[in-house]
């Protein structure tokens, strides 16, 4: 049996309904319980759709995608921490950004950082590459002033590397000045931190880039790793990435953030295996094989990351976003998600996917289900924030 020293929630993110489900609980037994949910219209009157959750100075600050038909704008909603009604928008200047997604914050640096997906209305219609260059995605990170609310500066990632910059994660350490981000499609990580020249700016430093794969069976002729989730140990000892199509799961060390290293990896499903009828033309390829656990082949790709606060114990789903997953993997929506974990050698930091874990949401009653994001109720990696 699992020790319960802190059982992961799932969140549930919706798009297209606007609908805000406060608290998934999935329990090892695979019981599902809806906690609290806010109906549609109190989200319309704001004018936003929902995507990350973090709590903020005691409400619940939620980053939001776009206007309620589909257009692009980035905002921030607040929910009363204890009725979880709207309050209102966060930004005190009332100014939106272009595009929106994950964000981060220091309280005693008075910073806070946020990335940026794309519009919603073609997000939901499934990833399109025209899209990119028709200016729908994002490529920058904006920088806010915590204590005034207000926004401060925007850094234009280079693309390609800086293309679709979702996650951010500030290191643990309160007064610490790093920061990194993942960019999906660029599969590339940035530090951002301080300007030498003019520290009272920003700025963004190449750390690592993931090259994409020469293919045949797929539809395009290079395929990109695809960074869909970072997550930083409590320790600030290790960044983990997560790449959903390569299948891989990244581990660098980062006890010197200016200078990272590749220290572990784990392949967890993806489109490269040897079951999957995509050849990789790579010469200096090695074929992985595909991932069964407890019996059950593993769809999808990694995608999000938890870590347990004694850094031991890296879980990850399967699901990005259904109407992605019905694009890249299709039967990873047919046969339902599934939660794996991957054990973590204190010592070294080597990874070992733990073959006698598996959560599969698709023998849920009612599923399949595709799990998306987890949580610990106590505070995780991905939340705790030090004031």
């Amino acid at each position: 049996m699992q020790t319960m020293d802190m059982m992961p929630f799932l969140q549930s993110m919706s798009i297209r309904r606007v609908t805000l489900f406060v608290r998934w609980s999935v329990e090892w037994t695979y019981h599902i319980s809806g906690m609290k949910y806010i109906i549609p219209d109190g989200m319309r009157a704001l004018l936003v759709m929902i995507n990350q959750l973090k709590r903020a100075d005691g409400n619940i600050m939620i980053s939001t995608l776009g206007e309620a038909d589909g257009t692009p704008s980035g905002n921030f909603l607040l929910l009363d921490g204890k009725t979880f009604e709207p309050k209102g928008t966060w930004p005190a200047d009332g100014k939106v950004v272009k595009f929106n997604y994950d964000f981060w914050y220091q309280p005693r640096r008075n910073v806070m950082i946020s990335t940026e997906w794309g519009s919603p209305s073609h997000i939901k219609k499934g990833f399109n590459p025209a899209h990119v260059s028709e200016g729908l995605y994002g490529n920058s990170v904006h920088i806010f002033e915590w204590n005034s609310k207000k926004h401060f500066q925007t850094i234009d990632l280079p693309m390609p590397l800086g293309a679709l910059p979702l996650e951010v994660r500030f290191l643990h350490e309160p007064t610490n000045e790093n920061a990194f981000v993942g960019c999906a499609l660029g599969s590339a990580i940035f530090r951002i931190h301080p300007d030498k020249e003019n520290p009272s700016v920003q700025t963004a430093t190449l750390s690592a880039s993931i090259p994409s794969k020469h293919v045949s069976g797929w539809p395009l002729p290079e395929m990109p790793a695809l960074i869909t989730d970072i997550l930083i140990s409590m320790d600030d000892r290790f960044l983990y990435v997560s790449c959903w199509l390569h299948g891989d799961i990244r581990q660098y060390d980062i006890t010197d953030p200016s200078n990272i290293k590749l220290n572990s990896q784990v392949y967890i499903g993806g489109s490269i295996h040897s079951e999957s009828n995509i050849q990789v033309l790579d010469e200096d390829y090695s074929e992985i094989p595909a991932l069964y656990v407890k019996g059950r082949k593993i769809e999808g790709g990694p995608q999000m990351l938890q870590l347990s606060l004694d850094g031991k114990r890296l879980y990850v789903t399967t699901s990005l976003y259904k109407q992605w997953d019905l694009q890249f993997y299709p039967e990873n929506v047919k046969s339902g998600a599934t939660m794996l974990q991957v054990d973590i050698d204190p010592e070294t930091g080597k990874m070992e996917i733990n073959r006698n874990f598996l959560i599969d949401f698709g023998k849920v009653s009612g599923g399949p289900y595709l799990a998306h994001e987890m949580r610990y109720p106590g505070g995780d990696c991905t939340s705790d924030i030090w004031i």
